[in-house]
C-alpha cells in the first residue's frame, strides 16, 4: 500500500515540475512577445510625427495650388469660381483635420 502511495506522490511531483517548467517557458516567451510589441510601438510612434507633418505640408501646397487655380478662373470670368474654391478649400481643411485628429487620437 505504501509503495503505491509513494509512486502516486512521485508522479504528481513530476507532473507539477513539468507544469512549472512549461509555465516558465511560456513566461519567457510572453516577455519576448511583450518586448517585440513595445519595439513595434516605438517604431510606429517614431514615424507618426513626420507623417503628420507631411500631411500638413501637403495641405499647404494644395492650398497654394488651389488659390492659383481659383484666381485664374476668377480672372477668366468663369461662373463656377465659388464651386472650385469650395472644393479646394474643403480638401485642404480635410487634410489638416485628419492630421490633427490622428495626432490627438494617438496621444502624441
Amino acid at each position: 500500500m505504501k509503495t503505491k502511495q509513494i509512486h502516486q506522490t512521485s508522479q504528481r511531483g513530476m507532473a507539477l515540475a513539468g507544469v512549472l517548467a512549461l509555465l516558465a517557458r511560456f513566461g519567457a516567451r510572453a516577455q519576448d512577445v511583450a518586448a517585440g510589441i513595445n519595439e513595434a510601438d516605438s517604431q510606429v510612434r517614431s514615424y507618426f510625427e513626420p507623417g503628420t507633418n507631411l500631411m500638413y505640408a501637403i495641405g499647404a501646397v494644395l492650398g497654394l495650388v488651389g488659390a492659383v487655380k481659383v484666381f485664374q478662373k476668377w480672372n477668366a470670368g468663369d461662373q463656377d469660381t465659388s464651386k472650385v474654391a469650395a472644393a479646394w478649400f474643403g480638401s485642404c481643411i480635410f487634410l489638416i483635420v485628419v492630421a490633427t485628429v490622428l495626432k490627438s487620437f494617438f496621444g502624441l
